[in-house]
């Protein structure tokens, strides 16, 4: 067995993506891919890596990162060595920013209300690996279907978009209504009304109507706060709804100094959103981000 350097230890102790595994002289080593988008040349370079180590595996995260298991300590460096040649860099797992997800968003998927590369881009290079309390998670979603589980993150934004009906030109046709999984949309005395308590801004409707007569706000971004994954799960709190990603971007910014400023380590985010007097900050940036006028949106029942 080699003998490991004392300084190969404390390279390892200062990166959150290398894991310990059971067998203490093995680790794991999370690998960074924001959104969970590599290159071709990328995933054929970190497959060459992890062979020329002798791995037998790699693990595709729920988190949208690759892991590489079971290698010795002396081998890490070396891998991360070799992944950064193909522009990877090592991902995260302690007290920070981890890796940032995010869905394909308008760029593929027909449900999208926003487009997430940018924004996913901007967050990732603002904030990934920043030191704080404790892990914190940013994920985006397109809609409120939450493919990334966004609401169960320390900070989740989600795409929405308000339905807004002609009344004169709509034909009665029911077809919004019968695409509605909520719900939402239902026949009175005649006239299809919407159920604002039950509408979630999915915007189906919208791209549903075969005679495009619904039409849609300006997408909306949603960033909720202290949601909570794990044997407990718990959706986040709604922070505020802005109009243009770089509103969300900043908010995003506001939100996480505020809890690098206020949390406190040795417990996650939702336990401590009271002590951090959540309703004062949320004040704070709804008055900063006051929202614009919005449209008549379909009349409520």
């Amino acid at each position: 067995m080699k003998k490991i350097k004392p300084e190969v230890y404390s390279y390892l102790e200062q990166r959150g993506g290398v894991i310990p595994e059971r067998n203490k002289r093995l680790y794991t080593v999370r690998l960074r891919i924001p959104g969970g988008e590599i290159t071709p040349d990328q995933m054929l370079g970190i497959g060459r890596a992890a062979r020329r180590l002798g791995a037998q595996s790699v693990h595709l995260t729920t988190r949208q990162t690759i892991e590489i298991p079971h290698l010795p300590i002396e081998d890490v460096p070396r891998l991360i060595k070799a992944v950064d040649k193909v522009g990877v860099t090592l991902g995260s797992e302690h007290e920070e920013v981890v890796n940032i997800t995010a869905c394909p968003g308008l760029d593929r998927c027909r449900l999208s209300n926003i487009e997430t590369g940018s924004l996913l881009s901007r967050l990732n290079k603002a904030h990934f690996g920043r030191e704080m309390p404790m892990r914190v998670r940013i994920a985006v979603s397109a809609c409120p279907n939450g493919c990334t589980s966004e609401r169960l993150s320390e900070i989740g934004i989600t795409g929405l978009r308000e339905p807004i009906r002609d009344e004169g030109q709509c034909t009665g046709c029911g077809t919004c209504a019968l695409t509605c999984k909520e719900k939402a949309i239902v026949m009175v005395n005649g006239r299809l009304t919407l159920d604002t308590n039950l509408c979630v801004q999915c915007g189906m409707c919208i791209d549903t109507c075969p005679f495009h007569i619904i039409k849609g706000t300006m997408p909306h971004y949603m960033i909720t706060i202290g949601g909570r994954r794990g044997r407990h799960p718990m959706l986040g709190r709604e922070l505020i709804r802005v109009d243009s990603e770089d509103e969300a971007v900043m908010v995003v910014e506001r939100v996480v100094d505020w809890i690098y400023r206020y949390a406190y380590g040795g417990s996650i985010l939702t336990d401590q959103l009271e002590s951090m007097d959540f309703s004062s900050f949320k004040d704070r940036i709804e008055e900063e981000f006051s929202s614009k006028d919005s449209e008549t949106a379909m009349p409520g029942s």
